[in-house]
């Protein structure tokens, strides 16, 4: 069974939950008949003093089980099952003597819905251990009655952002907010605490069960209340664009909830979760954020046949933003660096922007001042090559210079062990090329760290032609070590992540410099879902980075003795930089102005430069132009084996540069749309626009197939 039945000599039963056959304890169908029989057998105990609900895992409940959710089609299933759940909980919760939750672990979703249907929470005060609603970050959500009773415990206005913005809480930070009502310092503690509390409270109901019971703050009608809500939707509107629905869905349940009995109001939850769990957008999120990242961070790209690499002290060229970022990221994770500049100022000055980041953490109660000490210790900044000596993993993060790049990598192999891998941060010169300049080819790869590296969770790992699996292993197990998600792409220009996030870029600026209105372009990209519009996102990279890359593409398409490919946002470019200087934020002036104490807005004399032509087009044709060139330059990606599979296709999309997560990816956005009519939409607005948009020969044989990615 997955509860463990037992009953000591004080008449308290322990059930322990204990999902056999899985890491977490999950709440399934098997959980759900175990809960049926184990409150069976508690309605039938004589002399019954109180039960205590905890975990034989170190977790105590990760929550829904995910693969039946994924599956399952049929909204009238789905709401009859999470009605037999909640009746198990109602019952657990109306025994008529004391039921404490003893949490032992992280308690999420439905492990936290399990807790919520008990009297009393105490929890294990470790800073490691979560507990939350993570529901909405799949498209659902808590469907095990988290809707129903966390409002009722601590108010509409508290439970709102808990419910929709799927916050994790550390267990000092769960009992401010009311979640839970105790903590432990151990696990003897904690039984200790759940037994005095039983003895102490013999009889117990849960407060909306309870004569004259009114929700904390007041329910939907009350004035404070009626005005929240009265800017909810707005609030809610202006942050998902109506793309997710499950916020929405949270509310809704919520308010509706709270106007009507507890019985009625859980049946009303029931009925949201069912329409959401069978929905495509709930589909698309929890094949990516589930399946897809479990599937890489399971090291399904890393060679298989390489055992665990351990990397032991790393070296970081250059302390400007990218490689004092690294530095951080990997002194943080217990690893010794040497962070190398070509002045010891340089290389200080690197470290002086990691104290500050460490500063913020320690200020924010995230860090003891000991572990930034501690952190800043592993850190040994230098102008001297020879330091790098006994690093087993150099990473360089200079400039975006071939000749830079060949120049470090020469200097630093003379001194590293043979056995040393030499990684180039870099985001679009191919890997192969840059190889050129190394004695040991088969040491170097590519890793594309995205910016700013502390808080961006993707790392895109590139192979050249000479990687070997032991290099590949090496870096991968880094990467997963640092707490970043890694993908493996093959070489190419601009790889898999910029080469495709470019095409976000140019089809703004191509739009722009078709005489669309520049405020439409980029509310077409936000509604697309897309977390900044082109225009804005340009900027912020910079056209003259976009010119500096188009120019080098140029050269070396010369090199090869071949012309370039020409885009219609070329012309964009060049008449902002050359023709007005303007080269986005960093220079102050872009797209954009960028008034010194202001707010940045629109340049006005946009609409003069590049004015009006002909009709303007629907906001559903710029969504699509947005997101389709990305959609296609990625089976281009596929097709020429740069990635190898959906899964770091999606996952490199979506976290690399945000796109759109209610789609689940570039790959699973066309799964979405359907393969068959995204092929006859792509004919169409490449006949419209041009070549870029034509389906390539892997998608047109897939619509033949009836395959989806």
């Amino acid at each position: 069974m997955a509860i463990h039945y037992a009953k000591d000599e004080q008449q308290i039963v322990m059930l322990t939950v204990d999902r056999a056959g899985r890491s977490a304890n999950v709440i399934d169908a098997e959980f759900g008949v175990a809960l049926a029989t184990s409150v069976e057998r508690l309605q039938a105990e004589p002399n019954l003093a109180g039960v205590i609900v905890t975990s034989a895992k170190k977790t105590f409940m990760a929550g829904g089980d995910l693969e039946w959710l994924y599956a399952v089609t049929d909204a009238a299933e789905v709401f009859a099952s999470a009605e037999a759940l909640k009746a198990g909980f109602r019952q657990l919760e109306k025994l008529g003597v004391p039921v404490v939750a003893a949490i032992n672990g992280t308690a999420l979703g439905g492990g936290l819905e399990l807790a919520l249907a008990c009297h009393y929470r105490i929890v294990l005060n470790d800073p490691r251990l979560k507990l939350g609603f993570p529901e909405v970050t799949l498209g659902l959500l808590p469907g095990g009655g988290g809707v129903t009773r966390l409002p009722r415990m601590i108010g509409l206005q508290a439970a709102f952002p808990l419910l929709t913005e799927g916050t994790q809480l550390d267990p000092v930070a769960a009992k401010a907010a009311g979640l839970v009502d105790a903590l432990a310092d151990d696990l003897a503690d904690l039984q200790a605490k759940a037994r005095a509390w039983i003895v102490a409270n013999p009889k117990v109901a849960q407060p909306w069960d309870k004569p004259g019971y009114r929700i904390p703050g007041g329910d939907p009608r009350s004035p404070k209340v009626a005005q929240m809500l009265s800017i909810a939707p707005a609030m809610l509107k202006k942050r998902t664009y109506g793309n997710y629905l499950a916020p929405e869905a949270i509310l809704s349940a919520m308010v509706e909830g709270t106007m009507v009995d507890f019985d009625t109001a859980s049946r009303i939850e029931s009925r949201y979760f069912a329409q959401l769990a069978t929905s495509q957008t709930a589909k698309n999120m929890i094949n990516a954020f589930w399946f897809q990242m479990n599937q890489i961070s399971d090291g399904a790209s890393r060679p298989q046949t390489v055992p665990p690499q351990v990397t032991q002290k790393v070296g970081v060229l250059g302390a400007g933003m990218m490689g004092h970022g690294i530095a951080y990221v990997t002194a943080v994770s217990n690893l010794p660096v040497v962070l190398k500049d070509v002045t010891l100022e340089q290389a200080e000055a690197g470290k002086a922007k990691i104290a500050a980041l460490l500063d913020k953490r320690v200020q924010q109660g995230k860090l003891t001042k000991k572990q930034r000490d501690e952190t800043l210790a592993r850190i040994q900044p230098t102008a001297d090559a020879a330091d790098l000596a006994d690093c087993d993993l150099v990473i360089e993060a200079v400039f975006e210079d071939r000749e830079l790049k060949a120049k470090v990598t020469q200097e630093v192999e003379a001194v590293l062990a043979d056995r040393a891998v030499f990684a180039s941060n870099t985001s679009t010169l191919p890997i192969t090329g840059l190889a050129q300049a190394s004695q040991r080819p088969q040491n170097f790869v590519g890793l594309h760290f995205f910016s700013p590296v502390e808080k961006m969770k993707l790392v895109e790992i590139i192979t050249g032609a000479a990687t070997s699996d032991e290099t590949l292993a090496k870096v991968f197990d880094f990467v997963l070590k640092i707490r970043k998600t890694p993908i493996v792409v093959n070489d190419s220009r601009g790889f898999y992540t910029s080469r495709v996030f470019g095409t976000y870029l140019r089809e703004g600026l191509a739009m722009l410099g078709e005489g669309q209105h520049p405020r439409a372009i980029e509310a077409a990209g936000l509604q697309a879902g897309m977390p900044v519009g082109p225009l804005a996102l340009a900027d912020e990279v910079s056209l003259g980075l976009m010119r500096h890359i188009r120019e080098q593409t140029r050269k070396d398409f010369e090199a090869e003795g071949k012309t370039a490919p020409s885009h219609p946002s070329d012309a964009v470019v060049d008449v902002m930089t050359e023709k007005y200087g303007r080269y986005g934020k960093a220079r102050g002036a872009g797209f954009y102005d960028y008034p010194e104490g202001g707010k940045k807005h629109l340049w006005p004399e946009l609409t003069v430069l590049f004015p009006p032509q002909g009709e303007p087009l629907c906001q559903t044709e710029m969504i699509e132009r947005l997101m389709f060139v990305q959609a296609l330059e990625t089976v281009r990606c596929r097709e020429e084996n740069v990635v190898t599979n959906a899964a770091d296709a999606n996952i490199g999309s979506i976290l690399g540069w945000g796109f759109a997560p209610f789609k689940g990816g570039t790959l699973q956005y066309i799964n979405d749309y359907g393969v068959a009519a995204f092929v006859q939409r792509s004919e169409e607005l490449a006949a419209k626009y041009g070549e870029r948009f034509a389906p390539p020969e892997l998608l047109l044989a897939m619509r033949d197939a009836r395959k989806t990615f």
